[in-house]
């Protein structure tokens, strides 16, 4: 199913605030919150697709590539992702959208908890990777091996962070729920809080006997291999995400996301502008005057091309459909060839000569009225 559109979502337009789209969200959020609709699973999928929304149209970065390239700034393909957000990762935006917690924690037991009892589940960070690309595999969608050094689940212990099963201990402080309540006299009488517990930071246990290799972090420094399919079309400064692909987390908690950040690299004989693709072709004079057929590289290979005769420095051909493609699109930019009359600086004697004579027919006088085009001309005949 396609994604809906995130200003549709949060009923604001793209010209809207920060403080509108801000407004929009606390009010989807105060709408459909779990708390406020127990068992109701359309509310809870209402509840994350705004708060996906709003993760990316509050990010003025992440906005912009949104309104340029649409899901597809957001995600890339093979499971790239800006939405898939777990409760813990939209409960942690409560703090800048409610000023310092969710409205919910007081009347509701707690909104950062993932599931019942109120257990915070803890995240690793996320990794940013740069990644090159060529011309070619721009064009063309690339796959890439690539060695991450980051956080990983610590194998003797699973990620537990304990020597063993029989190191775990119900935590005296929460009862093993997670978080502890309290209770606080004011003038509008007794305010109920509750707070993740300090003793097992939200896990509910506490291990009295920690992991020999990980020391109790459940997460030891490692390496690992990740396949990622990088979409064709792509372009400089663009950054997808991986999902999951991040920092383990200590305690078996939610690893976080791989960011990857695209660079090009120079082409040798091609330039990219934009989704067009721009080569500078050097002819003879003679090649211009009474044509030729030559090649010229593109993304795809080589590709022949004739040159008209009385060809015009500065003249542009275009061959449609040999650009980038735009991201998730069947659509393709040209290759635009700009002609230049290439003048050789030395001659021989009889050259000269033969030069000289010509210079004197009235063929081989400048006549920018009847043969040449102006730059403008030239730019409305390409484009028509």
């Amino acid at each position: 199913m396609a994604k809906r559109d995130y200003y549709d979502i949060l009923g604001v337009s793209k010209s809207s605030a920060a403080d509108e789209i801000k407004k929009a969200y606390r009010k989807l959020a105060i709408k459909y919150h779990p708390d406020k609709n127990p068992g109701d699973k359309e509310a809870e999928e209402k509840f994350k697709e705004a708060a996906e929304a709003y993760e990316v149209l509050s990010n003025p970065e992440k906005k912009q590539r949104y309104d340029q390239f649409g899901h597809a700034g957001t995600s890339g393909a093979g499971g790239y992702g800006g939405g898939h957000m777990n409760m813990d990762d939209i409960f942690s935006q409560f703090g800048d959208i409610f000023g310092g917690g969710s409205p919910f924690e007081s009347f509701f037991g707690g909104g950062g908890s993932s599931g019942g009892g109120g257990r915070r589940v803890s995240r690793g960070s996320n990794l940013r990777i740069k990644v090159k690309l060529n011309l070619e595999e721009i064009a063309k969608g690339a796959e890439k091996k690539i060695k991450v050094n980051k956080l990983v689940v610590c194998s003797t212990c699973d990620g537990t962070g304990a020597k063993d099963r029989s190191s775990f201990h119900t935590c005296n402080t929460c009862g093993g729920s997670g978080s502890v309540r309290r209770v606080t006299n004011t003038i509008l009488g007794q305010m109920q809080t509750t707070s993740t517990c300090p003793t097992c930071n939200g896990t509910g246990t506490q291990i009295t006997s920690k992991c020999n290799v990980c020391h109790g972090d459940g997460v030891v420094r490692g390496e690992e291999t990740i396949t990622i399919n990088i979409p064709a079309g792509v372009s400089e400064g663009m950054q997808l995400s991986m999902s999951g692909k991040g920092n383990a987390a200590p305690n078996g908690g939610m690893p976080g996301d791989l960011i990857i950040l695209i660079e090009e690299i120079a082409h040798e004989t091609l330039q990219r502008e934009g989704n067009n693709v721009v080569y500078d072709l050097h002819i003879s004079f003679a090649e211009a005057e009474l044509g030729a057929n030559v090649e010229v590289p593109t993304i795809d290979g080589k590709a022949k091309i004739k040159i008209e005769p009385g060809t015009q420095g500065g003249k542009i051909l275009r061959l449609k459909g040999k650009g980038v493609p735009e991201v998730n699109s069947y659509h393709r930019g040209d290759q635009l060839i700009y002609v230049n009359i290439w003048t050789p600086k030395a001659l021989s004697r009889e050259e000269r000569d033969l030069l000289e004579k010509l210079q004197e027919s009235p063929n081989f006088k400048p006549q920018p009225g009847k043969h040449e085009k102006s730059f403008f001309e030239r730019m409305k005949e390409y484009f028509e």
